[in-house]
């Protein structure tokens, strides 16, 4: 392993292993990262070695041999940890009324979202946002973390997880479904986190399913 892998030109590697909506902003921390060698990568055989990786939207859990390529390696995570940790907990938060979601940098770990945390901040919500538009706010925000961590003098130290906490179970599309007997105000945070295309909102009623899509009029 090389000693001075901190100084530039380092290897960076933006891992998004998936078609994730985080696609674009991965693109845009890359580009972002000029001086350094950072490269987008879609698959485990993609990551560099000996300098960072950032894993952003994941499904697919690294092996030990992967995550020893380099010498941090990071996930960004949206809760109070070791509060909420696992699927969706973006989504489950505005679903639950919150308005200030957390958001953390830290580092990858055996079991999921357990790792150390280097940095705590917030992603502040108005209460109108649908899922394009708090997706925006969560994705420059996670630009912002990882820039914050590589802009460092010296790679920062992250504050190891006090407790066991809790986790947040993944979504399923059968989360998006309304009740017709409850009124729209009642539900509206749940048309906030639905997505148009890939989890719609629904309802059944006289039998019939019925698919709801929800965007604002920008006229």
């Amino acid at each position: 392993m090389k000693t001075n892998w901190w100084g530039k030109p380092r290897n960076i590697s933006v891992v998004v292993d998936n078609e994730s909506w985080i696609l674009p902003y991965a693109r845009k921390l890359v580009e972002a990262l000029r001086g350094d060698k950072a490269v987008l990568c879609r698959t485990h055989n993609d990551i560099l070695e000996d300098g960072v990786a950032f894993y952003l939207g994941c499904v697919k859990i690294a092996p030990s041999e992967i995550i020893k390529r380099n010498h941090r390696n990071l996930v960004v995570h949206e809760s109070d940890l070791p509060k909420g940790k696992g699927f969706a907990p973006m989504t489950w938060q505005i679903l639950e009324g919150k308005s200030e979601i957390p958001i953390c940098l830290i580092e990858a770990a055996d079991e999921i979202d357990s790792g150390a945390i280097i940095y705590r901040d917030a992603i502040h919500l108005k209460g109108h946002e649908l899922c394009p538009e708090w997706h925006a706010l969560q994705g420059e925000k996670t630009v912002e973390l990882c820039l914050r961590f590589l802009k460092e003098k010296m790679p920062p130290v992250g504050a190891p997880q006090k407790s066991q906490g809790s986790v947040y179970p993944r979504r399923r599309p059968q989360d998006s479904a309304l009740d017709p007997n409850k009124t729209i105000a009642e539900q509206f945070d749940l048309l906030r986190v639905v997505n148009n295309e890939d989890y719609p909102a629904f309802f059944e009623y006289g039998g019939l399913k019925y698919i709801l899509k929800i965007e604002k009029d920008k006229r």
